[in-house]
């Protein structure tokens, strides 16, 4: 949780609110067809919208920032780099100016090609 102090009172933040902003915004790149769970048993799991913070983990650091770690799955054919790429400017820009909450770094799994 994130705490932020301002001369009208104190905010909270919750990570479940960076993980759906977070899910949000990977989803909403291009090439990106969701967020992905992965477990031992059922292997990867395409999530759907109401639950894709599974998809996403969240982590405070000491200086006050967001760290990130997207699993994702993508269309066949896209170029992966540049995929990558933009859900790393686009989730860092989105949660820094929807809540003001520095964003340390943004890493992205690519764990399955759907398509």
């Amino acid at each position: 949780m994130v705490n932020i102090k301002n001369d009208c009172g104190d905010i909270s933040i919750t990570s479940d609110v960076f993980t759906y902003l977070a899910g949000d915004a990977a989803t909403s790149c291009f090439g990106v067809k969701g967020m992905v769970s992965c477990s031992e048993k059922s292997g990867f799991q395409l999530l759907r919208r109401e639950s894709m913070s599974k998809g996403v983990e969240v982590r405070f650091n000491d200086d006050d920032s967001l760290s990130l770690d997207l699993h994702i799955g993508v269309d066949r054919g896209v170029n992966m780099a540049a995929v990558g790429r933009s859900i790393m400017n686009e989730v860092s820009y989105k949660l820094s100016q929807s809540t003001g909450v520095p964003v340390k770094s943004v890493d992205v799994y690519i764990e399955t090609i759907i398509g």
